[in-house]
């Protein structure tokens, strides 16, 4: 890959990076956000923000790590919004009443069928970590990261990829032994 033409905006140096780099782009948005059609749109827009960055793309960082960090940050604004739109939501229930829908659980389309129900428990337990936290764990969990990538990545320091992922399993455990002994089947 020639980042001097990606930096120009050579549209075929581009196609070449997006086939190259879209199914990192795709399954890091969709373990964030756990809705295909979501992350199809936000992986579209974390491409036109690349293609509209690369020319300030300095290098400080590889290419694949760049592309790790706007596909966090597209998904977390995307969360974040989503998470707006709910609190007023929620306001405009009080006011009225109407039914609300059930969201059904989401699996990604890796997990095993037999492996489904933990995952949705896993998932709802890590959706309650702290930012910080989750973004630390899904990529050295789902991503396969390793911890260097990940402080370049979050912008951060080795050793506070280090605490965040200690403190993500802490609460982890913490969330999910009290999800098993409320839920056990005596």
């Amino acid at each position: 890959m020639d980042i001097t033409k990606l930096q120009n905006q050579d549209r075929n140096e581009f196609k070449l990076m997006v086939q190259d780099h879209q199914d990192l782009v795709y399954n890091t948005v969709l373990s964030f956000v756990r809705n295909i059609e979501d992350a199809e749109d936000i992986c579209q827009e974390v491409f036109v923000d690349a293609f509209h960055g690369l020319p300030k793309f300095k290098g400080e960082s590889s290419l694949k790590t760049w592309l790790y960090r706007l596909s966090v940050n597209a998904a977390m604004g995307y969360l974040r919004k989503q998470n707006r739109q709910k609190r007023a939501q929620f306001l405009t229930s009080l006011f009225a009443i109407e039914e609300r829908e059930d969201i059904s659980d989401f699996v990604h389309p890796g997990v095993q069928l037999e492996n489904q129900e933990r995952a949705i428990i896993l998932d709802k337990a890590i959706a309650k970590l702290p930012d910080k936290q989750m973004i630390a764990y899904r990529l050295r969990s789902f991503e396969d990261l390793d911890y260097e990538t990940i402080a370049k990545v979050m912008e951060t320091s080795l050793s506070s990829v280090e605490s965040l992922l200690h403190r993500a399993k802490q609460n982890l455990q913490k969330h999910l032994r009290i999800y098993y002994t409320h839920n056990m089947i005596d």
